[in-house]
């Protein structure tokens, strides 16, 4: 039996806590954020119990989320770390063309990031995202540190929220203005 840090559930916690979170803030009227299912082909199924036990990626998946927030459009994902540095090769081009692309037509784009090892949560900015890009293309270091980030977007807990990136969206929002 897998455990929850195996390589094949890393992540799903996260994707719980958002999923949770998005609950709250539909049943709130906050925002309403969909989970954006993967694209699969069964290969096997387990006709007695009626689960797929083989199966492959049909095509490359954009991102994890997207809906809206109040007029705003948005699409995010979600990322996790257990150290204090983060691989932008973890960041697949795909899903910073499609980033890009949402944001060129007046969309908001970003990742929450979940630093394990601090139980932290980040909201990084689209604009960040590129920053960090752009260096590594121009032949610099291909990860940031957490040293790197602005501490305004940490998220800080809040009462009934388990991941409250709506803070750091208000924060994004203002910075654009």
């Amino acid at each position: 039996m897998a455990t929850w840090n195996s390589r094949g559930l890393r992540g799903s916690t996260l994707e719980d806590l958002i999923n949770r979170t998005n609950e709250q803030y539909r049943e709130k009227g906050l925002a309403l954020i969909q989970k954006v299912p993967t694209p699969i082909t069964p290969i096997k199924i387990d006709k007695e119990h009626r689960h797929i036990t083989l199966a492959y990626f049909e095509k490359k998946s954009t991102v994890d989320y997207i809906g809206a927030v109040q007029g705003y459009p948005v699409c995010f994902d979600a990322k996790e770390c257990n150290t204090d540095t983060f691989p932008l090769a973890n960041i697949h081009e795909h899903q910073m063309a499609f980033m890009e692309a949402f944001e060129k037509q007046g969309g908001i784009s970003f990742l929450i990031l979940f630093f394990a090892a601090r139980n932290e949560f980040y909201y990084l900015r689209f604009s960040c995202i590129q920053e960090f890009f752009h260096r590594a293309h121009q032949g610099g270091r291909k990860r940031f540190s957490y040293d790197e980030l602005d501490p305004e977007y940490i998220l800080k807990h809040k009462s009934g929220f388990l991941v409250p990136y709506l803070d750091g969206l208000q924060k994004d929002i203002l910075s654009r203005d």
